[in-house]
């Protein structure tokens, strides 16, 4: 029961995250993070929100494909490749309850790190670039949440909303093959990643019909709900490995 359990949780949560990403441009991996995390384990779980968060940009991709930013998204995966790989390594070295509080810090900074006074300051000129891809390729490979020091790129830069929106969805895919390379894809049974897969997809295609009719402040609304809901779950498990 478990088997079949398993990938049918794991599809329901990349539908919604799926759905909750295509109508608010941001958001997959804070939703998705908490429920992969309970099914999978810390290490398993974040590498599979990663690889769906791949899987989530490249839905997206041939539907913003000719407001990308092809010149922006480059600057910015250069310092991520040179990160990446460090990253990486370090992860590996933390025990499960040091990754599980990292992970519920990482999302916490995540939901809060726009209302930081002066956070996007630190992203002016191209200094400010090279420190924006880095940072973005870092929390990427770790925990998948590159999307506040984006957003925070963006406002400190005036990147066009349309345009950013557009051109973020390519430096995922970048990041997000990036981490696939240095993490691995997650040791789960094959069928999980299909199932993951087939319903991040969908939920994708669902959001692009839905994204006319459900108001973006409702949306999210409701996947700051999810993540701060998923946040609290990990934080508390990973208190809990830590004292057992």
């Amino acid at each position: 029961m478990a088997g079949v359990l398993t990938p049918l949780l794991l599809a329901c949560a990349a539908l919604v995250a799926g759905v909750i990403q295509r109508i608010t441009g941001l958001g997959f991996v804070l939703v998705l993070t908490a429920p992969v995390i309970l099914l999978y384990g810390a290490y398993t779980g974040t590498a599979m929100s990663v690889f769906l968060a791949l899987i989530a940009s490249l839905a997206a991709l041939p539907l913003v494909w000719k407001q990308i930013v092809w010149r922006r998204v480059l600057w910015l995966l250069l310092p991520a490749a040179v990160v990446a790989p460090l990253t990486a390594w370090a992860v590996r070295l933390l025990p499960e309850p040091a990754m599980l509080l990292l992970i519920a810090a990482l999302a916490a900074f995540a939901l809060t790190a726009s209302r930081i006074p002066g956070f996007s300051r630190l992203y002016h000129g191209r200094s400010g670039t090279l420190t924006a891809g880095a940072s973005a390729g870092a929390l990427h490979v770790a925990s998948g949440m590159s999307g506040p020091v984006l957003g925070a790129y963006a406002v400190a830069t005036g990147w066009e909303q349309r345009s950013f929106a557009a051109s973020v969805q390519a430096v995922f895919v970048g990041l997000s093959l990036l981490a696939v390379l240095f993490r691995g894809l997650p040791p789960v049974p094959a069928s999980d990643l299909v199932w993951g897969g087939v319903a991040t997809a969908t939920g994708i295609v669902v959001g692009s019909l839905l994204v006319r009719f459900v108001p973006a402040p409702i949306a999210r609304q409701g996947m700051l709900g999810f993540a701060w809901l998923g946040t609290i779950v990990v934080f508390v498990r990973g208190i809990v490995a830590l004292a057992g």
